[in-house]
């Protein structure tokens, strides 16, 4: 694909959120607990010294049905976690299998407050609200998530006021 710890630049935080420093920005097109479990631990031993903020969204209502516990362990491994809606690919929804139910199952584990993001186009004003010098923004996921992040590359992860993804 392409799109395997795809390193899209570093970003200084001044024109982000007025903060000193700069951030990381790699896209990752895993999208299989597995997968991502590998990509985290890849990161974290990679850059240890950075937190890892990860943008994810989920493939498919029946991967996330039928990985769902897989998913909520592997996902409450990063530091800061906003999570898109379901690429549902043509599926159709299936009721405790979206992305607002794994989000409450993390939160409840006590370890990890997920950000829900509804709105692709807001991702960038939600990363501007969290990033801190030094993190790397994992962006992760097969759905339209690739293309957000060059989007979120194109714009130096400035929000804008309006994004077609």
């Amino acid at each position: 694909t392409g799109r395997r710890f795809d390193f899209l630049g570093n970003f200084p935080l001044e024109h982000v959120n007025q903060k000193e420093g700069s951030v990381m920005l790699v896209d990752d097109y895993g999208h299989h607990p597995t997968e991502v479990d590998a990509t985290i631990k890849a990161a974290r031993a990679g850059w240890p010294d950075k937190r890892i903020v990860m943008v994810f969204q989920p493939h498919r209502y029946t991967r996330t049905r039928d990985l769902y516990d897989d998913f909520a362990n592997t996902l409450d491994q990063v530091d800061i976690l906003l999570m898109l809606d379901v690429y549902a690919a043509g599926e159709p929804v299936i009721p405790g299998a979206d992305s607002r139910s794994l989000c409450r199952t993390i939160r409840q584990r006590g370890k990890l407050d997920p950000i829900l993001v509804t709105e692709p186009g807001k991702i960038a004003a939600v990363l501007a609200q969290v990033l801190e010098d030094n993190d790397l923004i994992l962006v992760q996921g097969a759905g339209n998530i690739g293309k957000i992040a060059r989007t979120l590359a194109d714009t130096k992860l400035r929000p804008v006021l309006s994004e077609d993804n």
